[in-house]
């Protein structure tokens, strides 16, 4: 069970904005959390955390946990000179979430605060009420009188968040934005907690890497994965859960919250990690269910098995449900047996492991 000092620190993840590209604030969380038991703490050019347990020449191989701090945000792009912020997404967006939502942007002086605007529905005509908003039928209405008092508040290419925290719900579950990814980072250092505290062979590396939800050569894992040398690594992202109104299980399989973590099988996932994964997870009676992935993942997993010589890699996904909202859904219960499942599984690595195919 997830005690309550690590759900503080989720939730205080969580409700620190860092869209793709502007992570600072929360990496700093992070970073301030493993300084707590890590052995070494650090960050790179592309603002990726890094917290090493067991480090060479004492840890070997070299095992890395990676789950993506970036969240889907917006951008301002232009100021009008009645004072109204017009943006641009951050990641994939679908424009209807931003409508009539708060938000919450990071300013020069501080954070400033705004309401998403668009043109009420008594003034649209009947047959354009159905048509979905675009990102330009919407602007950002921050209080100011004119252009000069917003520009004194918010630039071009100051970042925002939807203004949404975390609530905690019945049964377990965990409501907010930054979801995605946010626990998996969160996943990464819990579980080199976990692992510190029963140690093992292996040096284990927790990463909270930057830009996946912009990435497309790979981001901050990339760049992650090739300075950190690792020999295997373990991606931890969200995925679809399939419980609830709307849901395809024949295009996505069956992955309802509360039924623990879920495993990708798939062509660029290696066999011997995925093995290493699905016996602890056997020998432990820790419930997951399997995903297949006939080509790419859509995660960091895609940029982390071919950095350097090849890393052997696998995905670890949580169920979320309402991915890319301000509400995103997951089961604590989940993100525990993640952790759990993951520290074990490192904990069985040896020097001698052959992670070849």
């Amino acid at each position: 069970m997830l005690s309550e000092h690590s759900i503080a620190f989720l939730k205080r993840l969580l409700d620190t904005p860092g869209p793709s590209g502007f992570e600072s604030a929360p990496a700093s969380v992070w970073r301030e959390e493993a300084r707590s038991f890590a052995a070494e703490v650090r960050g790179d050019v592309a603002g990726n955390s890094i917290a090493v347990v067991n480090p060479p020449p004492s840890g070997s191989p070299t095992i890395m946990l990676a789950g993506h701090i970036d969240e889907i945000g917006v951008i301002v792009s232009y100021i009008d000179d009645e004072g109204y912020v017009y943006v641009q997404g951050i990641g994939g967006w679908d424009p209807q979430v931003l409508v009539g939502q708060r938000m919450r942007f990071v300013g020069r002086d501080g954070e400033v605060y705004g309401v998403i605007g668009k043109r009420p529905v008594h003034l649209i005509k009947p047959e354009d009420r159905d048509k979905a908003s675009k990102m330009t039928d919407l602007w950002v209405d921050i209080g100011a009188a004119n252009k000069s008092e917003a520009a004194a508040r918010l630039g071009v290419g100051d970042p925002g968040v939807i203004d949404a925290r975390a609530m905690d719900f019945p049964n377990s579950r965990l409501v907010s934005r930054s979801i995605d990814d946010r626990i998996g980072a969160f996943i990464s250092l819990e579980a080199l907690r976990r692992y510190a505290d029963g140690g093992g062979a292996a040096c284990v590396v927790a990463t909270a890497t930057t830009m996946e939800e912009i990435a497309w050569r790979g981001g901050g894992a990339l760049i992650c994965a090739s300075c950190i040398d690792a020999q295997m690594a373990i991606v931890i992202d969200v995925t679809f859960a399939t419980d609830h109104p709307g849901m395809e299980k024949k295009e996505l399989g069956d992955h309802p919250l509360g039924s623990g973590p879920v495993l990708t099988r798939g062509s660029l996932i290696s066999p011997v990690v995925l093995g290493l994964l699905q016996s602890v997870a056997r020998e432990r009676d820790i419930p997951y269910s399997v995903q297949a992935a006939g080509r790419d993942t859509g995660t960091d997993a895609d940029a982390i098995h071919i950095a350097r010589q090849g890393v052997a890699t696998a995905l670890v996904s949580i169920p979320s449900r309402y991915m890319h909202s301000p509400n995103e859904m997951v089961s604590l219960d989940d993100l525990d047996r993640a952790a759990t499942l993951i520290a074990e599984s490192c904990r069985r690595v040896t020097r001698e492991m052959d992670f070849k195919r």
